[in-house]
């Protein structure tokens, strides 16, 4: 992504390019060090910065910040029969449409999917994968897993240099940074079991919306800026999202024939046009170009699997969410475990206690979350231990009362690094079904790279893989191999779309983009609610909180913590960084007492909308 502008940008574009050709000369794969020698001048070509965060480069931080006065007199989108939130309008307005012409939420989510990768494609996808959290009518709650899976060339060290040190970029923006894509296997998956409607019926919005263009808005106009300069290096990506060479502005249209073309193959030929017919063939021939190991054998093992979802009680509601390789609904029951004996309602949002004793679990949740969890098909996953009543109560005896715990003092593993930039949306039909969906691209815009002329960015989701396990890292922690690159393998996810149930009745439908900050956000969204009694639209768009065990630090907005309550806390310990925002909780709520949806588009994405009848 492009890094901050600095004075001397030229000579340091330079100076970064050297230092990352000198890396990769050095560096070496199981396919021999040609492969990775000859991606040196791909990498070159980026011009960013080989020393620079990745979690700053990942992380939109474009929101508006929020004052707890300006939540007040928030109130959400209320209707009687079905609901869509999405993080742009007119994929709303799709999934809408869709609905009032009798499609249920299944069919709707899947013409939203395909709508996103249009009218969003920093984060709605062809080229990426995601999960799906679908909760029937009639009672029952399924998992769908569509995320990437690792090329079955790649290996654990694919990623190290000779000395055994991880390249940079490698992994974030060359070909070797690509997962096999399982979203349009996902949707077709979802669509076949549960959906009443035909392929091309779903899909036919977002063909018109890439053949037709759709108008920019302020907020889509400075998604596509935050890329424009690297757009500006790839000919095939600048003849799609750039205008006349310059950044699109607000008010123009922007129309994008090669991604039609590519929607309507999808369309005539369903999964077979991407994973063995031309689609594949253009991705794994521009990867071979480019020195990745994506292979046509790749694209035809991939498939979608379903899954039952991980449960947790939590003050009389049942919190649903997703299972590995996600390990967003362990590390969510998990906090709600340790914090359900403790009275937030009674101390109230923002207060010194309730921000204690939150970060505190969330710091001891993360630890866990990073040390053993991974792709079932490769790993025993014992979330039934994390989530057991004496494991949570030995991490509850460990809080201090009045005192920060340093990171140090608890034991676990440092997981990947993600990617901030997916999304989410929540949907709920005129029967009572309601589906989340959260896919992604890992960065925004992915590996900032389109393969020939299909018209979709592909994601950098290898990036979610522990690129260095079992070597001691810089705190003396040694992480574990359970998220470590295998060949078929699924990196491990912080996504979760959740589904949350009031007795046997539908309650609450939630999700949010944002990397590691998912969990953070998914699970205040709905302790804002359940907790600090408000509505859902005061729910999203409250200012956040969130610890992640490593860094030592507590992340937090603007607006959240008063001056009095920051510094007594900072007498206990803490430590605070201020973020702008993160995360877009795109989020319905169903009214327990009328049975009234109330929907709910995140601040932090302007361009979004709520919408229902």
């Amino acid at each position: 992504m492009t890094g901050p502008r600095r004075t001397h940008e030229g000579a340091a574009r330079v100076h970064d390019e050297r230092e990352i050709a000198m890396t990769i000369d050095r560096a070496r794969t199981i396919r021999g060090a040609v492969r990775v020698a000859a991606c040196a001048a791909v990498l070159a070509l980026v011009g960013q910065s080989a020393t620079a965060a990745v979690p700053e480069q990942a992380l939109d931080t474009s929101g508006t910040p929020a004052s707890l006065a300006s939540l007040a007199g928030l109130r959400p989108v209320v209707a009687r029969h079905a609901m869509v939130v999405t993080a742009q309008h007119l994929a709303t307005d799709v999934g809408l449409k869709v609905l009032r012409e009798g499609g249920n939420a299944v069919d709707a989510a899947v013409a939203v999917g395909y709508a996103l990768a249009v009218v969003h494609p920093c984060c709605g996808n062809l080229g990426g994968g995601g999960f799906m959290m679908l909760h029937l009518a009639g009672g029952k709650t399924v998992f769908l897993d569509f995320r990437e899976k690792a090329p079955l060339a790649a290996t654990a060290n694919m990623y190290l240099d000779a000395a055994g040190n991880v390249v940079p970029g490698l992994s974030t923006r060359s070909y070797l940074s690509v997962g096999v894509p399982g979203t349009v296997m996902g949707l077709d998956t979802a669509l076949a079991k549960y959906g009443t409607m035909k392929l091309a019926q779903v899909i036919a919005p977002a063909i018109r919306l890439a053949r037709d263009g759709f108008v920019l808005q302020p907020g889509d106009a400075k998604i596509l800026d935050r890329r424009a300069a690297e757009f500006a290096r790839r000919p095939n990506v600048a003849a799609i999202f750039l205008h006349h060479g310059k950044p699109y502005a607000a008010g123009e249209r922007l129309v994008q024939p090669q991604l039609a073309r590519t929607l309507e193959s999808i369309a005539r030929h369903g999964t077979d046009a991407f994973y063995r017919g031309p689609i594949a063939r253009a991705i794994v021939a521009s990867s071979r170009r480019h020195h990745g190991i994506l292979s046509m054998q790749d694209f035809a093992d991939y498939r979608a699997r379903w899954d039952r979802p991980v449960s947790c009680g939590y003050r009389g509601y049942t919190f649903l969410s997703d299972p590995p390789p996600s390990s967003g609904g362990a590390t969510i029951c998990e906090i709600l475990g340790i914090l359900a004996p403790y009275p937030l309602a009674r101390w109230g949002y923002g207060s010194v206690e309730s921000i204690h004793y939150l970060v505190e679990a969330e710091r001891r949740a993360f630890a866990d979350r990073n040390s053993d969890l991974g792709d079932p098909a490769f790993v025993h996953n014992d979330v039934q231990r994390l989530l057991s009543p004496a494991h949570l109560a030995a991490l509850r005896a460990t809080i201090e009362p009045a005192a920060a715990t340093p990171s140090s003092a608890i034991r676990g593993h440092l997981g990947a690094t993600e990617g901030n930039d997916t999304t989410n949306f929540s949907i709920v039909d005129a029967q009572g079904n309601a589906v989340a969906v959260t896919y992604t691209i890992n960065y925004l815009f992915g590996n900032g790279r389109i393969a020939g002329d299909t018209g979709f960015f592909l994601n950098n989701e290898m990036d979610d893989f522990t690129s260095k396990p079992g070597v001691a890292n810089s705190f003396g922690l040694v992480q574990g191999v359970s998220n470590a690159i295998q060949p078929g393998k699924r990196p491990l996810s912080s996504m979760a779309p959740s589904i949350v149930l009031r007795g046997k009745k539908l309650f609450m439908v939630t999700g949010s983009p944002g990397g590691s900050t998912i969990i953070s956000t998914v699970l205040e969204s709905f302790l804002n609610v359940v907790d600090f009694k408000m509505n859902i639209q005061q729910s999203v768009d409250a200012p956040r909180v969130h610890q992640q065990w490593y860094p030592d630090v507590v992340f937090v907005e603007p607006g959240l913590l008063a001056a009095a309550v920051q510094a007594r806390l900072e007498r206990m310990g803490y430590r605070f960084k201020v973020i702008p925002s993160w995360g877009a909780d795109e989020a319905i709520l169903v009214d327990p007492h009328t049975g009234a949806l109330e929907g709910a588009n995140d601040r932090r994405r302007p361009a979004g909308l709520a919408a229902g009848y």
